[in-house]
């Protein structure tokens, strides 16, 4: 009789919402957006995932550094990407504060820092190499820099410390930070029409690498301690003479009360892991197809209940 309840308990529990299982707070869990494509549209598939299984979700737009103070301080639920090279430092501090967790990698792969089309490698062949590129700086130059290259980095809150890493390695370059994302791919648009070399940030996964083939530039190997310790690279007198790390995490975090206070949801986050070219599907969506974010992860989960269902039952 004891094997027969159970059966029929569990028959029956199988065709009941998820709602009847939940024990999470009906209280909003808030899912921070950022600036750029994949984190909007990943964010929103899980928000759509979340409240699939009957959680309520908010979503507020804040800073992508400031995050990690959020998270720990719980005014932010969680933050689905955690890039080593942009937030490592950033997550590092919050955790030695307390009140962060982390929930485990992506199996997505992390790379950021400076990048060229290919056609650049053409004028100047000597590349990836970080020297080549220097020796190479004048065909860079443009007319706000006058006979030193051009290097368009990131937007400045986004903290890439590109004019950091040109005075500790000496290199014959500007800096000039861009207002966006947006304005990055324009960058390599306008460049492509006449195969103007150009040197930008860039990072993968993204949409770009799809339609632009290009390669990073080869700066000294990344170590721990780069960008803390002025002794650790190849200039015992500044730091960020490294390249980013190459081979980089994406981490999932979230606020260390979660668990208890919504246990399905951080379950289902602990089962989430993106990979490459999922991220970059995600980002191509909005990118490219001009989707609205929310449009966007809806499009995405309905291509691929194949990745996702397994997480939320």
């Amino acid at each position: 009789m004891k094997y027969l309840t159970t059966a029929l308990t569990a028959g029956v529990f199988a065709t009941l919402p998820f709602a009847v299982f939940a024990e999470d707070s009906s209280d909003p869990i808030v899912i921070p957006i950022h600036n750029w494509s994949s984190q909007i549209v990943m964010s929103n598939v899980v928000g759509q995932l979340l409240e699939m299984r009957g959680n309520n979700v908010e979503f507020v737009t804040t800073d992508s550094q400031a995050v990690y103070e959020s998270v720990r301080l719980g005014d932010v639920t969680l933050e689905m990407e955690v890039w080593e090279g942009a937030f490592g430092a950033s997550f590092r501090a919050a955790q030695e504060k307390g009140g962060i967790v982390d929930v485990g990698d992506h199996d997505a792969v992390t790379r950021e820092d400076w990048w060229y089309p290919m056609w650049t490698k053409e004028a100047c062949p000597g590349l990836p190499d970080w020297k080549a590129l220097n020796d190479c700086a004048a065909i860079f130059a443009t007319a706000e820099t006058g006979d030193k290259g051009r290097y368009l980095d990131g937007p400045v809150d986004w903290l890439k410390h590109g004019q950091e890493r040109v005075e500790a390695l000496g290199m014959d370059f500007v800096v000039v930070n861009a207002g966006s994302a947006a304005a990055l791919w324009a960058e390599i648009g306008s460049a492509e029409a006449d195969k103007r070399p150009i040197v930008v940030f860039n990072w993968t996964p993204n949409f770009a690498e799809a339609v632009w083939p290009g390669e990073f530039v080869e700066f000294p190997a990344w170590e721990d301690g780069c960008d803390k310790d002025p002794s650790v690279g190849p200039n015992p007198d500044a730091l960020y003479d490294c390249g980013n790390p190459a081979n980089g995490y994406m981490k999932k975090a979230a606020w260390d009360g979660m668990q208890e206070k919504w246990p399905g949801a951080y379950a289902v986050l602990e089962k989430i892991s993106f990979t490459n070219p999922q991220i970059a599907e995600m980002a191509v969506l909005v990118d490219v197809e001009d989707l609205e974010p929310d449009e966007a992860a809806e499009v995405w989960l309905e291509n691929n209940k194949d990745v996702w269902e397994s997480w939320i039952q």
